[in-house]
């Protein structure tokens, strides 16, 4: 009967050990309520500063000084006064790779940028001096 007992016992416990690993255990006293279920994460490091970081900085902020502009009313101007900005602006980026890029594909496709934006820059630049309205 003893050993009956016994194992009934030992039955009931091991399930009360299975039921208890799936409910939480009352908080210590002193313990906090709640404890993370994941380790945290440490804070992201700082992005490091870089030539390439203050050289790509830099043009952005001069492509959006340029590109701020009064609008005319006339669409064609409107577009050539935006876009000469947002083309220089492409051209300094390609600068920037090229002064600090290692990647051959992307300094080919820098340096094809730089020769596409530049002629499509004398373009508007043609375009605006024969079309300025005086």
């Amino acid at each position: 009967m003893r050993a009956l007992t016994a194992a009934w016992i030992l039955g009931l416990s091991s399930v009360a050990v299975a039921a208890d690993a799936q409910t939480p255990a009352p908080p210590m006293a002193g313990m906090p309520h709640t404890m993370p279920m994941t380790a945290p994460t440490p804070a992201s490091p700082p992005a490091a500063t870089s030539g390439s970081t203050e050289g790509y900085k830099a043009a952005m902020n001069k492509m959006d000084r340029d590109m701020a502009m009064s609008y005319s009313g006339n669409a064609d101007q409107d577009f050539v006064a935006g876009m000469l900005p947002h083309h220089q602006g492409a051209v300094d980026m390609a600068r920037v790779e090229l002064a600090y890029g290692k990647d051959p594909a992307i300094r080919r496709l820098a340096r094809q940028v730089i020769a596409a934006q530049e002629k499509e820059i004398a373009f508007m630049k043609s375009w605006q001096a024969r079309h300025s309205t005086p």
